[in-house]
């Protein structure tokens, strides 16, 4: 039965192709992060118009199966991330032991006061200058987690410009003698990616994300950096740890 045939029996063609897109995922002919044929060759292969490909393959995305990249193409989307949250979170390290190349990249880092908020988790005065660091986070080629990050602007001066040299918070406070760090407070909540973190995380408006809030502290408890990470929940899964 050709593919038409199948349609006209009241299954849309989009669908159709979703689907034989979807086995040959599951087979391993499309390997993760491999990039999927061209929109051109898709619809020759199903022949089918293009905009029945766009379709098939927007239908895949929301899913979580494959994600476009603007001017590059559609990829395979790997599997989702272990993301142990422990006393000692390293991003580098977690991504790294997974056999993915962790990358991060500087968004933009500005000049802040402390809310009352912010100067109770980072142990200063409420008004206190801050530097804020906004920073998105790679495994491969995907985008994993958007970071919003405040450190004491007294104790870490330029951290800004370390960190876009570095693209490592871990790097960036070793630049200022700290060698070590733990992790004080985590806190996990649900979300809705808004369109700013979507266009960062290459995300569908709408899509869920995981919104962690968290603070690092030195080995005597002094707290160093304060951070609210939103994760591409279809990207991770969040292993909590004891001790």
């Amino acid at each position: 039965m050709s593919l038409q045939d199948t349609a006209s029996s009241g299954v849309a063609l989009w669908r159709l192709v979703a689907d034989g897109i979807e086995r040959g995922i599951a087979d391993g002919r499309f390997g993760a992060g491999e990039k999927l044929p061209g929109e051109m060759e898709i619809a020759e292969t199903y022949r089918v118009n293009r905009h029945t490909v766009r379709r098939a393959l927007a239908a895949l995305a929301e899913r979580g199966l494959v994600r476009a990249e603007r001017g590059s193409g559609t990829y395979v989307e790997a599997q989702k991330l272990a993301y142990p949250l422990r006393s000692r979170t390293r991003f580098s390290e977690i991504v790294g032991a997974g056999g993915r190349e962790p990358r991060g990249q500087l968004i933009e880092a500005t000049e802040d006061v402390a809310s009352r908020e912010l100067a109770r988790e980072l142990g200063v005065k409420t008004g206190a200058p801050l530097v804020r660091i906004e920073s998105v986070r790679f495994a491969d080629r995907t985008p994993i987690c958007v970071s919003t990050s405040w450190l004491s602007a007294e104790l870490f001066p330029d951290a800004g410009a370390v960190f876009a040299a570095t693209r490592s918070m871990t790097k960036l406070l070793a630049h200022y003698g700290v060698r070590d760090y733990r992790r004080g407070s985590t806190r996990i909540t649900a979300g809705i990616v808004d369109a700013t973190d979507a266009a960062r995380l290459d995300l569908a408006l709408g899509r869920p994300i995981l919104v962690v809030d968290s603070t690092d502290l030195d080995p005597d408890g002094k707290p160093l950096v304060t951070k609210r990470s939103r994760f591409a929940a279809e990207r991770v899964e969040f292993l909590v740890e004891n001790g």
